[in-house]
């Protein structure tokens, strides 16, 4: 029955809030997380059979390079083409409108810490969505990446390298660049172009990172070659030759957990590479501006 002093009051009856259960949205936010986290192991499992999609994911990395590998993963398998992300709020504090029916990209970001068990400290994560700017009514794509000189190119991947690089004559036929880590050098073959050589030095590089550094993965030949590529990819250098058809049939029976921990070893061996790379950019860029001054 209608309450009838409404319908002088002008007022309506509203039904009484339920308090906020804490224990409820505990759960619905465990279950999403678990969903998450599910969404990453079914497409780890995958990548580790599919080259395809382990490209997929390099390609992905490569683009987002701060981000991290399960984050790479969440977005190969939802939204591969993606180039810039944000969540609906940033987009509309911009004057960035995301299209109406677009599915958000689930991914992760870091929460607050606790204390385990055993006395460690953990770190809680909370699921996050964001959107591509493919999914929004920007009319602006993302600038295309900078075009360096081939030798500028060179001389960031060497700057701060931890081996020397000599020129050679006496590699094997098919061998371009190699790494020796008995003598801490990588090798050269004369007259290359410079874009074989970005991808040997890169992929040579990787070995000799992961040899400072006591680095161990299960395939060190594939890390290094998925570094280089990747390296590539965010240096705008060419990737004609590259071939991720053939995994490294240990991949196929690794769970997902061995098989992130693989991949995120390459994304910190080339993380640091682009990291020193980087250095050597902001130095001359840094001089050209002082130059630019100075001729003013």
């Amino acid at each position: 029955m209608p309450n009838y002093d409404d319908l002088f009051t002008g007022q309506t009856t509203q039904q009484e809030e339920k308090p906020f259960d804490k224990t409820v949205w505990a759960a619905r936010k465990q279950a999403e997380r678990e969903g998450v986290y599910a969404m990453i192991d079914s497409y780890v499992q995958d990548m580790g059979k599919e080259g395809g999609l382990f490209q997929a994911y390099l390609d992905v990395q490569a683009r987002f390079d701060l981000y991290s590998v399960s984050n790479a993963i969440l977005i190969a398998a939802q939204c591969p083409e993606a180039t810039k992300l944000a969540d609906f709020d940033s987009w509309k504090a911009s004057g960035v409108y995301v299209r109406h029916g677009a599915d958000a990209i689930t991914i992760l970001e870091p929460g607050k810490e606790y204390q385990r068990d055993d006395g460690s400290v953990g770190v809680s994560y909370n699921v996050r969505k964001v959107f591509d700017i493919s999914q929004t009514r920007a009319s602006q794509r993302p600038a295309p990446a900078t075009v360096r000189d081939e030798r500028l190119l060179l001389k960031a991947l060497m700057n701060n390298a931890p081996c020397r690089f000599a020129i050679s004559n006496e590699l094997p036929e098919s061998v371009n660049v190699a790494y020796h880590p008995q003598e801490h050098t990588v090798y050269v073959r004369q007259g290359l172009d410079a874009s074989t050589i970005f991808r040997g030095l890169a992929q040579e590089l990787a070995r000799a990172h992961m040899d400072r550094d006591g680095i161990a993965c299960d395939s060190p030949d594939f890390t290094a070659y998925s570094v280089s590529y990747m390296l590539c990819k965010r240096n705008g250098v060419s990737v004609e030759g590259f071939s991720f058809e053939r995994l490294p049939e240990s991949y196929a029976g690794m769970d997902a957990r061995a098989l992130r921990a693989e991949a995120g070893v390459m994304r910190d061996v080339a993380g640091s590479i682009s990291a020193d790379m980087n250095r050597l950019f902001a130095a001359q860029e840094k001089a050209q501006k002082n130059r630019d001054n100075a001729a003013r």
